[in-house]
């Protein structure tokens, strides 16, 4: 996972015998309009003889980051839960899907979660704020709508990937897991955003 936070060195002939190291970045952190963005409704994977269409993938310059599984509201056995479930399943029968993921999305349309690949069910926490400021009421909104515009836009997306404020590619992906596992979506925006305008405050005052 740290190419996408590292780059990629590439190594190419520059003529005469000689050769060229220059790092490609798979991801545009600094810039979110740059990236191509496309999610994809029942996109077919077969590996290992295997065919399954999980139900949204989010792609960002190709790389599969989200997968997103929704089940019906009206179903009483379709819930978030199975929808969890189902996500699991699929990384068993078709892990290549998850080399790049950043995150998994479970919802019944109107209850929604997000987690890692490694988080279990009891992990999954709810995204129920665009801002951080306002939090949705679940018994008159849907959630899901607050998780994909507060969670699922470029720079949001791009900022809980990365973390600009956290050097080094381990540390990257661990700050990952705890924003889902630990301190969730409100905690996210206080200290987040605090931290970037402490270093937006402390790079102006330099």
């Amino acid at each position: 996972h740290h190419l996408l936070t590292e780059g990629v060195d590439v190594k190419f002939g520059i003529g005469d015998g000689k050769s060229r190291t220059d790092k490609v970045w798979l991801l545009d952190f600094a810039h979110p309009e740059n990236n191509e963005f496309l999610a994809v409704n029942q996109f077919t994977i077969i590996e290992n003889n295997t065919n399954k269409r999980p139900d949204i993938v989010l792609f960002m310059n190709g790389l599969p980051l989200v997968v997103i599984e929704l089940k019906n509201a009206a179903d009483e056995n379709a819930d978030v839960q199975a929808a969890f479930h189902q996500l699991q399943t699929y990384h068993q029968v078709i892990p290549s899907l998850f080399t790049t993921n950043a995150f998994l999305v479970i919802s019944d349309g109107w209850f929604a979660k997000a987690g890692t690949i490694s988080s279990d069910y009891s992990r999954f926490m709810e995204w129920k704020s665009v801002d951080g400021k306002r939090v949705v009421d679940s018994q008159h909104e849907p959630e899901m709508e607050a998780l994909i515009h507060g969670l699922l836009n470029k720079t949001t997306l791009l900022d809980v990937i990365r973390r600009k404020n956290v050097k080094g590619p381990k540390i990257v992906w661990i700050i990952v897991v705890v924003v889902f596992e630990i301190i969730g979506p409100i905690a996210y925006f206080l200290f987040g955003r605090g931290e970037e305008s402490a270093e937006d405050d402390s790079e102006s005052n330099s």
